[in-house]
């Protein structure tokens, strides 16, 4: 369940290098609860206890069921979405990650949001490539539950 409304940054497909280094600021907290972490466990075959066993996770390291690590990742995208809006692209696509890491675990029924820095764009045959700098956090969460360079290509 997405709780605030902050607008994106829209820009059109040549404003885009202008916006190098710039902070797109935070996406609307969503809540990643036990039926998002069950249905993502069917989609992927993923069913560790650690993510589906409400009752066996009680008594393991975290007190609680948590969300898959890709499960986060997934979210990046519908995130990212509301960070920032490219007009003009008719095309727009998830081309792929320079790296990522999972410093926390988001606990079932937690909140989380994205914020994120572009750091790259590079003019590429038919438009652009960007590649941002993301980190996704948990409400109340002293590390990022997610860190990762996803590279985006808009395409005119």
């Amino acid at each position: 369940m997405i709780t605030e409304n902050p607008m994106p940054r829209t820009v059109k497909l040549a404003e885009l290098a202008a916006l190098v280094g710039e902070d797109l600021g935070h996406s609307r907290w969503l809540t990643v609860d036990q039926r998002r972490i069950d249905t993502f466990a069917d989609a992927t075959d993923d069913h560790q206890w650690i993510h589906v066993d409400t009752d066996a996770a009680k008594d393991g390291p975290f007190g609680r069921t948590i969300a898959h690590g890709h499960l986060t990742l997934s979210l990046l995208i519908p995130l990212w979405s509301e960070l920032l809006d490219v007009r003009n692209a008719t095309t727009k696509i998830n081309y792929g990650l320079d790296r990522v890491r999972f410093p926390a675990p988001v606990p079932s029924g937690a909140r989380i949001r994205l914020q994120a820095v572009i750091d790259e764009v590079t003019e590429i045959h038919g438009g652009v490539q960007l590649v941002a700098d993301a980190v996704i956090h948990a409400e109340r969460g002293s590390k990022p539950v997610c860190v990762a360079r996803p590279v985006l290509r808009y395409l005119a």
